[in-house]
């Protein structure tokens, strides 16, 4: 199961996020989100557990406990959306002339 994982200090790191889920049972994989320009940690990031009894307990669990100073937001991750579409964005840099 995927959980999201928000309120997150940008002083942390995936192996402090793991120990705090490793509580309840397995952790498959942590992915905390940098921004791509600065690599500085966003605030959020998933978690993977194989079980989803585990993973229902952590969430119940850990939302709203503190880390480091920030009470977490913790609940399950929301399928990601197609963004293949692209017709909702814009490309940079045009110009227009009117005549």
């Amino acid at each position: 199961m995927n959980i999201y994982v928000g309120n997150l200090p940008k002083s942390t790191n995936e192996e402090a996020v793991r120990k705090v889920f490793e509580t309840y049972g397995k952790v498959r994989e942590v992915k905390l989100i940098q921004d791509k320009f600065t690599q500085e940690l966003r605030g959020f990031g998933f978690v993977e557990m194989p079980s989803k009894t585990e993973a229902q307990e952590a969430i119940k669990n850990i939302d709203g406990s503190e880390l480091e100073g920030r009470n977490l937001i913790v609940n399950e991750a929301r399928p990601r959306e197609d963004r293949s579409d692209n017709k909702n964005r814009r490309g940079g840099g045009g110009y227009s002339r009117s005549w």
